[in-house]
């Protein structure tokens, strides 16, 4: 087994392992992605151009520069630029996203079965580990249609029981203060469970696909024990990595692009980059926990000295 994945590691670890494997392995790590997620953002591209956008450059009414950058993307145009929001691009982009949504898990799959390789030391191409992950493709796809679907019920049921309870304290207490005290209470204790649950469930992608135990949400709960409020620090470090890099290149091409046909695919192909980094960093704690609970690396010991 790879030394670098047969020991548990600590937070700081987990995030220079994710870097230093996010830059030795960039080409396949970001040609996985840029195979199943490249064409869809091809597909949308050419819708928009079908629907009107400006390729190199969009700018909607306005008395100033800024006023018609920012109007290109809330959507208030001219009549002169002919570039209402229509039917087609609303379906078009309908599409685009349930397509991702797909294949989205997929890739995701893939880096784990790539990182799986480089664990014990196998060789592997693109080509193999997309194989492997379509080969698994109904449990993931089943898994994540599952998992969305809690967390769906996880915030809905929430709110509208906040709703009702924020109602209910109104009529007991002083309207101003029972409601804000009420949603406050409310908000932070449902934020803290939810956090909790998806973090407990989150690794279910690495079971259904790497172990074939889908839907994977009671091995994903076994595997975080422990371990919830670190992997809760962890997500919050990546996301606001992502969203620091995301939000840098969305602005800075928003400015002199506009919200045109060129500024999307330029956002997309950061998208590409940032949700591979994303997908890197959760199989690196999925395979720590799996290290942490199964003791692989004791098990691959003794698999040694009996091969001798």
């Amino acid at each position: 087994m790879n030394v670098q994945f047969s020991k548990p590691k600590r937070f700081g670890e987990i995030l220079d392992h994710t870097f230093r494997l996010s830059k030795n392995h960039f080409k396949d790590f970001f040609l996985i992605f840029l195979i199943l997620l490249g064409p869809v953002y091809v597909l949308q591209a050419l819708i928009e151009l079908a629907a009107g956008v400006d390729f190199f450059r969009t700018v909607g009414s306005g008395e100033t520069w800024f006023d018609g950058i920012v109007n290109s993307f809330s959507g208030e145009f001219s009549a002169e630029t002919g570039q209402d929001v229509n039917l087609a691009e609303e379906m078009g982009a309908g599409l685009i996203g349930l397509i991702t949504m797909i294949l989205t898990p997929i890739a995701q799959a893939a880096i784990l079965f790539t990182l799986n390789h480089m664990r014990k030391n196998e060789e592997y191409s693109v080509k193999l580990v997309l194989k492997e992950a379509f080969s698994r493709f109904w449990p993931i796809i089943g898994s994540s249609i599952l998992f969305v679907l809690i967390i769906f019920g996880l915030i809905f049921i929430p709110i509208v029981s906040g709703i009702f309870a924020g109602v209910f304290s109104a009529a007991f207490l002083d309207p101003g203060v029972g409601i804000i005290v009420t949603a406050i209470i409310l908000f932070l204790v449902l934020a803290l469970v939810i956090a909790y649950l998806c973090t407990r469930w989150s690794f279910y992608l690495g079971a259904a696909a790497i172990e074939q135990d889908a839907p994977g949400l009671g091995r994903s709960w076994r595997l975080t024990k422990k371990r919830v409020f670190t992997i809760i620090g962890l997500y919050i470090v990546f996301a606001l990595i992502i969203g620091i890099v995301s939000t840098a290149f969305e602005f800075t091409f928003g400015l002199v692009l506009g919200n045109s046909v060129l500024y999307r695919m330029i956002i997309n192909v950061v998208t590409l980059f940032t949700s591979m980094l994303g997908a890197v960093g959760f199989g690196v704690i999925f395979f720590d926990l799996k290290t942490r609970h199964d003791a692989d690396d004791l098990n691959e010991m003794i698999d040694d000295y009996h091969r001798v």
